[in-house]
């Protein structure tokens, strides 16, 4: 599908990576790892045709089609979320516009015999051909499931784009892509505005695609259950290997400890070569003998090791003094935004050293009880802070807090106190900003970055209770892990809104699922309550179904109709199933005149009478349907 080779970018006359070579075919879904900056993003542009590369070739096959989930989307405003969504189907929507027209014309055109009615029922054969070959009769029930899959709602469908956030809408775009059935898709960071339901079924549905995959993700559960092959980029080269995340690490390490052993061996061979030649140097006889050995030294190639890029974060998270029992405290805590009601009758205790993940679907009031706890925004019922409580607030949109014309340096100083300022350099150092980096604006930082930056910025203000929303956005899966390393040793209290479901892991102990307005205690770690929820979801579908099944047998048993009623509506009911059958027949018969007509015109345009009875049948089926419209009215009254 694609064969890459010896490609390049350079930016500024550096090379951003260089030299890579690898070939993408059907079936592959790679995961494109990396450390942020390393150039996953921009390896996916330059696939995609977005930017031009440096150097190198890339050979595509014939009409391959390729779908991109880029990070900046645009929208055109006005459009509701099913019509943004059926933008996926262009050639479908246009056969649709061209079918309307054609069938306007042959209700309301009589001139049967003209060149212009068969040219017409050329191209509705035509047409209608090609958009069944299309899915045409699929498309809507299916952008609906994929909508749904999602986390998109039915009563959600009929609203405006324009009303959603940009997490939501990308949410749209990605399932733009899903339904476009291309043969290559390239996504970029596609579960960062997902939830954890969304995220499990984007990983059902991209485990069976047909095509070829490449992903750039940091999270690791999602890449070990999606992917099959691994392609890092580090210090500007790339390492291929057919596993998923977790086998590749496991592999290339074991490559690599092989790669030192030999370079161990070769050295020592290299080393006691040397001691001969130095040796046989000194005797005239042995002259010719020491230079035989230099040239087969010279001639050896050199073992390399694989060179790691290990620069980390350096983080700790230490509590500014010590809080009383209880921290948070709410009663009858409700929060609406116009007329929906995200939070209802909220009661909750936390107490210290807790450590507390709030999970659930989007727009269930997970980021809202957060704003709340730190005093953001307004609410109803009552909230009340612990003795000595200070808290330290990560938002999910934290780094757009950031001032763009400002440098990191600048951020940093602005928000120092006399106390920190001396110790903001080093501060920046840990978080992998030095040099010239810290003389970078704001606006010219990745998103990885951004988050790196807004994460220190955090640790200049004393804190013993930590809420944290979405963290682990844009963060490269080394900082990640440094992330939740320090976390795990932090002695204070923490609350963790977050998606990761491997972040996750090992850091909370409690998890609070928020779903219709309620909040729910789960005394378990991540496991623990995703297979509750999985048990709960079942039940609620069993209930559906009783339920379902106790309606239909009420039917059947409940009747107040009278004999003669019930005699009146059986009788209607066959009438109705009679002109059901004599329009199927009409319409087949004219099905096949217009099949007719396609095949052969002259032939079939001369017979005695055909174009009589072919207006004749369309205007019996038109009275048909008029009688079946009237009768099934009379039906609905009956019963």
């Amino acid at each position: 599908m694609l064969n890459v080779h010896n490609l390049s970018v350079s930016f500024a006359g550096s090379d951003l990576f260089s030299g890579v070579t690898f070939k993408l075919n059907k079936g592959d879904r790679i995961g494109l790892i990396g450390k942020n900056g390393a150039g996953k993003s921009t390896l996916l542009k330059v696939l995609s045709k977005d930017i031009e590369n440096s150097g190198g070739t890339m050979a595509f096959d014939k009409e391959v089609r390729i779908g991109f989930l880029r990070q900046d989307i645009d929208f055109v405003e006005g459009r509701t979320i099913l019509e943004e969504a059926y933008q996926a189907f262009e050639e479908i929507k246009q056969l649709e516009g061209k079918l309307e027209i054609i069938n306007h014309e042959l209700v309301t055109r009589t001139d049967y015999e003209s060149e212009y009615y068969h040219d017409l029922m050329v191209n509705l054969n035509e047409f209608s051909h090609r958009y069944e070959l299309l899915g045409g009769y699929n498309y809507q029930g299916n952008t609906e499931k994929i909508l749904q899959g999602l986390g998109f709602q039915r009563e959600d469908f009929d609203k405006l784009t324009d009303t959603f956030s940009g997490g939501w809408r990308m949410r749209i775009e990605l399932a733009k892509l899903l339904l476009q059935e291309n043969d290559i898709l390239l996504l970029d960071e596609p579960t960062n505005h997902l939830d954890i339901e969304s995220i499990i079924w984007l990983e059902n549905f991209l485990k069976v695609y047909s095509g070829a995959i490449v992903l750039v993700s940091h999270d690791k559960m999602f890449l070990d259950n999606v992917t099959n092959r691994t392609i890092e980029i580090s210090l500007g080269k790339i390492y291929d290997y057919k596993k998923p995340y977790s086998q590749f690490l496991l592999l290339r390490g074991e490559i690599k400890e092989k790669q030192l052993q030999a370079q161990k061996n070769q050295e020592k061979e290299i080393k006691a070569t040397q001691v001969l030649i130095d040796k046989f140097r000194a005797k005239a006889n042995k002259a010719t003998m020491a230079q035989s050995l230099i040239k087969r030294l010279d001639k050896v190639e050199r073992i390399e090791v694989d060179d790691d890029d290990n620069a980390v974060m350096n983080v700790k998270f230490q509590i500014s003094k010590e809080p009383g029992k209880i921290v948070i405290e709410a009663e009858n805590l409700s929060k609406s935004y116009g007329n929906k009601h995200v939070l209802e009758d909220v009661d909750l205790l936390i107490e210290r050293n807790s450590k507390i993940a709030f999970v659930g679907q989007n727009g269930q009031g997970k980021s809202t009880l957060a704003k709340i706890m730190v005093g953001e925004i307004p609410h109803g019922g009552h909230l009340k802070l612990g003795h000595n409580v200070e808290i330290g607030y990560f938002a999910q949109n934290q780094s757009e807090y950031l001032e763009a014309e400002k440098t990191v340096l600048e951020i940093m100083e602005d928000a120092a106190t006399d106390t920190n300022r001396a110790r903001v350099r080093d501060m920046l150092g840990s978080f992998l900003f030095s040099g010239d980096t810290v003389d970078k604006k704001a606006k010219m930082l990745s998103g990885g970055e951004r988050n790196r930056l807004a994460l220190c910025k955090l640790l200049l203000s004393p804190f013993n209770v930590l809420i944290m929303d979405e963290p682990t956005n844009h963060l490269d899966i080394a900082s990640k892990n440094v992330l939740k390393l320090a976390l795990k040793k932090f002695e204070g209290t923490l609350i963790l809104v977050s998606h990761d479901r491997d972040f996750l892991q090992g850091l909370a102990t409690t998890v609070y699922g928020f779903k219709d307005k309620v909040i729910k205690e789960y005394l378990g770690d991540i496991d623990f309550f995703l297979e509750q929820h999985q048990i709960e979801n079942l039940r609620e579908a069993e209930k559906r179904t009783v339920v379902a099944k106790k309606t239909d047998a009420s039917k059947k048993e409940v009747s107040n109709l009278s004999r003669d009623e019930d005699k009146e509506l059986k009788k209607l009911k066959n009438h109705l199933s009679k002109i059901e059958a004599q329009i199927d027949k009409l319409e087949k018969e004219i099905s096949e005149m217009d099949e007719a007509l396609v095949k052969d015109y002259e032939a079939t345009s001369t017979k005695p009478n055909f174009f009589e009875n072919y207006k004749a049948k369309k205007i019996k089926v038109e009275k048909l349907m008029d009688e079946w419209a009237e009768i099934e009215e009379k039906t609905e009254n009956c019963s």
